[in-house]
């Protein structure tokens, strides 16, 4: 496959991208934690919100509009689920780079200048988290959960002949115009995978760094376990697209 074009020349801000359900506290601290340690390297935060987002959590964004108004935006959801409500902010985002993480503490927020400082270092790459590499790890998961994810990594990392070692983990940082460039298909959870799949197929760089993942404390997930098997269909049908069938339209020359 050709070489990948340049999509970021170098990291210039951040939009980072944070879904909001049912959590507060935790958004609250996501923020103030970002912005504290790199408040200077984000250009906004687009808080996305949709119908079943709870009162108390529209209440705490707005809060944190009104708190930091010239980078909290709030956005209200089009299209259905996590997946949609991401392409959502996709659509939105001004920063030169896209930071995909929750806003329930499982990305936890104090590694955010780390993914900063390996953006500004590589600003073309995708800068992604691993559970799996040594400095990262599982809190709280269950042991056929780790299973489960472990023989899942294993398998697409041979697929796709690459040695990343956490493909699903969906905190990571993105050239904007890498991801306001690829045709996406998932609405769900599995639209995580997608959005590191599609770019390898592309030829991105993409680098791990360690993150250890911990249960949240606040709300309930909205990603059933059965559903994870949904993974595999995009995983199995995007490792044989060819490089037009992942962009929007055909790349232009020099």
């Amino acid at each position: 496959m050709d070489a990948n074009p340049s999509y970021a020349e170098r990291l210039t801000s951040v939009s980072v991208f944070l879904p909001v359900m049912d959590e507060t506290e935790s958004l609250v601290k996501t923020v103030e934690i970002i912005h504290a340690d790199c408040g200077d390297a984000i250009r906004e935060f687009l808080v996305v919100v949709c119908q079943k987002t709870t009162p108390g959590a529209r209440a705490t964004a707005a809060a944190l509009a009104a708190r930091f108004p010239d980078q909290v935006k709030i956005i209200e959801q089009q299209r259905p689920f996590l997946g949609g409500a991401t392409q959502d902010a996709f659509d939105r985002a001004t920063g030169s780079h896209f930071l995909m993480m929750a806003s329930d503490l499982e990305t936890p927020p104090d590694r955010v200048q780390a993914y900063v400082a390996q953006g500004r270092a590589h600003p073309n790459a995708i800068i992604t988290g691993s559970r799996w590499i040594k400095g990262g790890g599982f809190e709280g998961y269950s042991k056929l959960k780790w299973f489960l994810n472990f023989m899942f990594q294993k398998s697409f990392s041979l697929m796709y002949w690459t040695s990343l070692s956490d493909m699903t983990y969906g905190f990571r940082l993105i050239p904007t115009k890498l991801v306001q460039a690829i045709r996406w298909e998932e609405v769900r959870h599995p639209f995580l995978f997608e959005t590191l799949v599609k770019p390898l197929r592309l030829g991105v760089e993409v680098i791990e760094i360690p993150i250890t993942w911990r249960a949240r404390t606040e709300g309930v997930s909205n990603n059933p376990f059965l559903r994870n098997f949904a993974y595999f269909r995009i995983g199995l049908k995007t490792r044989f697209y060819a490089r037009g069938r992942i962009l929007k339209q055909p790349e232009q020359g020099p």
